[in-house]
């Protein structure tokens, strides 16, 4: 049998996309200065090329590069692919980025046209054009994607070897040499110059004046062979360069001046400049940075609180690794990577708040210990802690505190150096950067549709629709979010048509401009974590899954099991009331899951018959159809053909069989899963019934881990004396103890109960010796006076009973 549907990967729409091919009377027939548009006899459209409706200059003027990503940090070389220039040393090339930043391109000797990437304030897709005519006109556009510094390739960026030891250098126990490296072949020239560059943002926060700027600073060495390696040993920077504490290095080909922009350049991760720093700083670190740790809280003190429009922490690990609409992987604490988490020592795992805050572009960070218990800041340094900079930006970036990861270097890392690890005052620090404990936290809902297909509502009702057509899954006016599905049968090994299918989805949703479908772009998980359209993040994961996270909270996860696709919903609870489709009402009410678009509900126990129409109501049109037509096979069988195909005869539960010999191993392969079950019956295919039980095993495992749990929020330790855990939810329970020469005064526990609140408040710690130690005097006397009164005794059985010693008679 031959799959009912083969794995997609993911297209992203800047736009939702009209109703497909149609031409105008009066549009050109060229694609110069037309890319992306559908209309006119020919398009210029990317669904063009499946269609053969492209304009005979299409890859003239709607541009394919290569490679199509790097660093946002720029000096990225990429070749025009498909077009030769026919006298290349007559052509002035010049690539602008965002239609206002302008570098030098260049034709080589077999005529093909090169681009360097700049140097940029944001990441994502970035627009460009490109002329060849000195800049009078840029007529032909393409699309880069610019990486954000953790994210780029080792191959295409220079190593600082132990980055730790750099970034401690000139603290105690920490000085000699340092050495970075780099990959030969990914910088093509014979001698290379190594630069520091030095990054700040100057102006009054939060006001129009607030900018941000990478300088160019100094040479680190010049003219030197391009080795692969580079050993010296640093010296503090004149006075002129030391208001720069974070930068990185720059390695460029010798033949460009210094400091020359937009170059091809590896650059190193951005870090802290400790190296550079002066004698000052060497001669007592602890003193410079504390001076430089106080600085900042008087900055932070002056500034906004951005704390109140943070996202509220998941309560357990399971809940944050399952919340992905709204909570993704920290890099630097990653379970799935080693748990290598330098910043927070005793977690195994932390979580970013996708979004940033809508205000002040702040981020959410979230930490958890082995036990999948969240850890705090007011109880372990190891705690996780808000960013007042997004690591990862905020739209519309390229101004403070949006950039990202520079402005959250300013802004939070950097002065966790100062106070934390160059100087012993982190709780300064985290007195600035508490931990959210996360009583407020509400866990999203979650709906499927996975395999023949069958779904799971939000209100958690179960059941199987097989139509052939475009269907709404999801629609919400609150955002006017819209997730829709395309379903066709599959085919049997002889050809035949099955009478059940898979499905294709496409998300759009008004917080965040765009749409999503998966089609037939190929995209690689460690460029595409990150944001795709203002709004919009996308991270493609192993196992053939993509995550996309919007604005609004909701996110889609669409994976491939087996020969199906599987579309998993999350919402947050603003939703509730709101949300109309396939996919149910999400109001807690599983009864109205099956409500028409005339707002006519079915009752439950609904026939698979009557369930056939309720899904054939929800049919997509044309107007706001948000999937692609690529090819004449769907244009003529769904964008021309009705919505909803009426001679498509299902497959009901009742008329499925199987021979009694694979109805015995699909009864031992799926036990009660009625939805694993229905699959082998109406495929004979055990490996799909066995796809669509792994589909539905997920989606329950994960409906377990989003389950609600009761925080009573973190206890505070009694002054003077000290408590014994860490975890704050329903059934915890803390344990206090005073110090010595105090006395506990109140509960010696406390537990944390189902209603929020501790059976007990923190108890006190008064001046006097505690019970405990009292109790340890009064025994230790008593064994003292016990002692003695036996050592009395036996010396007087000595004198007269030389017996009870063992002597001979």
């Amino acid at each position: 049998m031959k799959p009912a549907l083969l794995p997609w990967a993911l297209l992203l729409l800047a736009t939702a996309l009209g109703p497909g091919p149609g031409p105008t009377a009066d549009a050109q027939e060229s694609c110069s200065m037309r890319c992306g548009a559908l209309d006119g006899p020919c398009s210029c459209h990317p669904t063009c090329s499946g269609l053969g409706t492209c304009c005979l200059d299409f890859r003239d003027f709607c541009l394919e590069i290569l490679p199509y990503s790097g660093s946002m940090m720029g000096g990225k070389d990429f070749v025009v692919r498909h077009f030769k220039m026919s006298s290349p040393t007559d052509a002035s090339v010049i690539c602008r980025f965002k239609d206002s930043i302008q570098t030098l391109g260049h034709v080589d000797s077999s005529g093909q046209v090169h681009c360097v990437s700049p140097l940029l304030y944001e990441s994502g897709r970035i627009p460009f054009t490109v002329s060849l005519d000195n800049g009078h006109s840029f007529p032909r556009a393409g699309t880069w994607l610019a990486v954000h510094p953790n994210k780029v390739s080792m191959m295409e960026k220079s190593e600082l070897v132990n980055e730790t030891r750099w970034q401690y250098y000139g603290t105690a126990n920490t000085s000699g040499n340092l050495s970075l490296t780099w990959h030969v072949k990914s910088l093509p020239t014979q001698t290379i110059t190594i630069e520091l560059w030095g990054y700040e943002e100057t102006g009054m926060p939060y006001s129009q004046e607030w900018t941000a700027k990478w300088s160019y600073l100094y040479p680190l060495a010049t003219h030197i062979p391009n080795s692969g390696s580079f050993t010296f040993t640093p010296k503090p920077a004149p006075p002129s360069y030391q208001r720069w504490r974070v930068g990185a290095l720059r390695i460029i080909d010798s033949k460009n001046y210094a400091g020359q922009k937009d170059v091809q350049a590896l650059w190193t991760n951005d870090h802290a400049l400790a190296w550079h720093l002066s004698d000052d700083f060497r001669e007592d670190p602890v003193a410079w940075a504390r001076t430089q740790c106080q600085a900042w809280e008087e900055l932070e003190d002056q500034l906004p609180n951005f704390l109140e429009e943070l996202p509220d922490c998941p309560c357990t690990l399971t809940q944050a690794r399952a919340d992905s609409g709204r909570f993704f992987t920290d890099y630097g604490c990653d379970m799935e990577q080693g748990s290598v988490c330098t910043y927070h020592p005793g977690a195994v795992h932390c979580v970013r708040s996708v979004q940033a805050s809508l205000r002040y572009g702040s981020g959410q960070q979230c930490c958890y210990t082995a036990d999948g218990t969240q850890l705090l800041t007011a109880d372990s340094s190891g705690g996780s802690t808000p960013d007042r900079g997004h690591d990862w930006g905020a739209p519309p970036f390229r101004t403070p505190p949006r950039v990202p990861s520079m402005s959250h270097w300013l802004y939070d890392v950097l002065s966790f150096y100062y106070c934390c690890l160059w100087a012993p005052d982190c709780p300064r620090y985290m007195q600035r950067r508490p931990s959210n404990d996360c009583r407020n936290y509400r866990p999203p809902r979650l709906a499927s549709a996975f395999g023949d297909p069958h779904f799971v509502t939000f209100d958690g009702t179960n059941f199987t629709f097989n139509g052939r057509g475009e269907y709404v899954l999801l629609e919400a006016a609150l955002t006017d979010l819209r997730v829709q599905a395309r379903a066709q049968p599959g085919t049997m090994s002889n050809g035949g048509q099955l009478r059940c299918g898979g499905s294709q989805a496409g998300q759009q949703d008004r917080r965040s401009g765009g749409a999503a479908e998966p089609g037939g772009a190929e995209l690689h998980r460690a460029e595409l974590d990150g944001p795709e359209s203002p709004g919009m993040f996308l991270s493609v994961a192993a196992g053939d899954r993509v995550s996309i996270m919007l604005a609004s909270g909701a996110g889609l996860e669409v994976s491939v099991q087996g020969p199906f696709l599987s579309v998993s919903v999350l919402l947050p609870e603003k939703f509730l009331t709101h949300t109309h489709g396939l996919l149910g009402t999400l109001n807690n009410d599983p009864t109205d899951d099956f409500t028409l678009h005339s707002g006519r509900v079915l009752p439950p126990g609904t026939s698979p018959q009557e369930l056939f129409l309720f899904g054939a109501n929800w049919t997509v049109h044309n107007a706001s159809s948000l999937l692609t037509y690529d090819s004449w096979f769907l244009v003529h069988n769904f964008l021309y053909q009705p919505k909803h195909d009426p001679t498509f005869e299902p497959l009901f539960p009742s008329e499925t069989t199987l021979n009694p010999s694979l109805a015995q191993e699909a009864a031992k392969l799926c036990g009660d899963d009625h939805f694993c079950n229905f699959d082998v019956a109406a495929t004979g295919s055990l490996s799909t019934g066995t796809a669509t039980r792994v589909a539905h095993q997920l989606h329950q495992r994960r409906m377990q881990s989003l389950q609600p749990v009761v925080s009573c929020g973190w206890l505070a330790p009694p002054p003077n004396g000290q408590k014994e855990g860490n975890r704050y939810l329903a059934g915890s329970t803390i344990y206090f103890h005073c110090d010595n020469g105090y006395s506990l005064a109140g509960a010696e526990t406390s537990t944390c109960q189902a209603d929020g609140t501790w059976s007990s408040p923190t108890p006190k710690c008064q001046p006097g010796r505690s019970y405990a130690v009292l109790l340890g005097i009064i025994f230790g006397g008593l064994a003292v006076v016990a002692a003695v009164a036996l050592v009395y005794v036996l010396l007087r059985r000595r004198k007269g009973n030389t017996h009870v010693w063992g002597a001979q008679p």
